[in-house]
């Protein structure tokens, strides 16, 4: 088996903003063009024949349909992300669920089929995710950072014991397909000020697509097998030199002999080699 590099896309447009009380035109505009590098995005992957996970919130979903449903006429998977972006550890049980049946409902309507996978908006889980994934239906998540290349059953129960040793709870039915903020374009590349925050970004492309290769280098080299999931999102990378360093990207990925496939498929595959996991 090849290889495998998930080409993620958190499609969150105007959400990301609206989740920091950020609602003037400035930053809803800056969400406004997620929507708008969605063509793009969608050619560049047709014409390399790629199929991407798209992890897509319900306000996102409601607010740009045509986008959303282009996605998946083009043959990629549309996934859970929250509603309006908000951290799920500002979210209490109640919410959390309704969030995610939010999203369940949207994508439905726009496949006719329920989703399979999931993603917390902030690579973060609360003590109720796995529950409320389980409950959903959801075959797998891709939030946490446990592993890089190989998959793992989730934990539920996990305790911190302020005495003594931390306690790991039981593993669950919940592939994870592992996530890192170093294969995230967001740090790397995006700016973002607020009162007592700067995150500075505007990082080369470039550069940031030669640290991503050095994984895939790594994983082919010295791995042989296994996947590394990217996380990208269409308001960052889509501009248009970033766009022709990820193609740049792409290309050498394929030079390396890896391969690109959905989330979906890679956990079906990783679930028949950890076996069928616990409810």
């Amino acid at each position: 088996m090849k290889p495998t590099v998930c080409l993620t896309f958190d499609f969150d447009a105007i959400s990301l903003w609206l989740a920091r009380g950020a609602t003037t035109p400035g930053p809803v505009s800056r969400g406004e063009f997620g929507a708008f590098a969605i063509p793009r995005i969608l050619e560049l992957l047709r014409r390399h024949d790629i199929r991407s996970t798209f992890f897509i919130p319900a306000h996102t979903l409601q607010s740009y349909p045509a986008q959303c449903s282009a996605i998946a006429e083009a043959g990629h998977e549309l996934a859970l992300h929250g509603d309006r972006h908000d951290p799920v550890s500002t979210l209490d049980r109640a919410q959390e669920l309704a969030a995610n049946l939010r999203g369940v409902e949207q994508i439905r309507r726009l496949t006719g089929a329920a989703p399979r996978g999931h993603r917390t908006p902030s690579f973060d889980f609360t003590p109720n995710t796995v529950d409320i994934l389980t409950e959903i239906g959801v075959d797998y998540d891709s939030s946490l950072m446990a592993a890089d290349s190989t998959a793992y059953f989730v934990r539920s129960g996990d305790l911190d014991e302020p005495s003594g040793a931390y306690r790991f709870g039981r593993e669950t039915s919940v592939v994870e397909l592992p996530v890192s903020w170093t294969l995230d374009d967001y740090p790397h590349l995006e700016f973002y000020r607020a009162p007592g925050t700067v995150m500075p970004g505007l990082q080369s492309p470039r550069v940031m697509f030669e640290s991503f290769l050095a994984d895939v280098r790594y994983l082919t080299e010295r791995v042989g097998d296994g996947f590394l999931v990217v996380t990208l999102h269409p308001q960052v990378i889509g501009r248009g030199g970033r766009m022709l360093e990820l193609e740049r990207f792409v290309e050498q990925v394929f030079a390396l002999g890896a391969r690109f496939d959905r989330c979906d498929d890679v956990a079906v595959r990783a679930r028949g080699e950890l076996g069928a996991g616990t409810r």
